[in-house]
């Protein structure tokens, strides 16, 4: 699987930004989808996730009532939408296929490259 992600930039804060995802190469709807951030210096940071339906979500805490995701399976694509972003949102953040049920902050089986969220004060 082959994960493209994008949307990344330069945001005040306050602002949004709409992320993507593209998978290929695998059944895009029957996977968990999730998405990470990781700044220098710190551990990866699991932020979102959405199941194969769509039909649940989950969020760190940091930025429930803030970000949403959603999914659209005809499209392959994951989209997280972040709003009211704040200074320490920044960081790169990357999307992940969960092929297996459980805990849906770990256990990720392939990984997209990273795309930079910046946020500016």
């Amino acid at each position: 699987v082959q994960l493209q992600a994008s949307g990344g930039g330069l945001v005040q804060a306050g602002g949004s930004l709409r992320l993507s995802c593209v998978a290929s190469g695998g059944t895009f709807s029957r996977y968990v989808m999730g998405w990470f951030r990781q700044t220098p210096g710190k551990e990866r940071e699991f932020v979102a996730a959405i199941t194969y339906n769509g039909g649940s979500t989950y969020f760190v805490d940091s930025v429930k009532g803030r970000f949403t995701i959603s999914r659209d399976n005809a499209k392959n694509t994951v989209y997280p939408l972040m709003n009211s972003l704040k200074p320490e949102d920044t960081a790169v953040y990357c999307c992940a296929v969960k092929r297996s049920t459980g805990v849906v902050r770990e256990g990720y089986d392939y990984w997209g490259q990273g795309t930079q969220v910046t946020v500016s004060s």
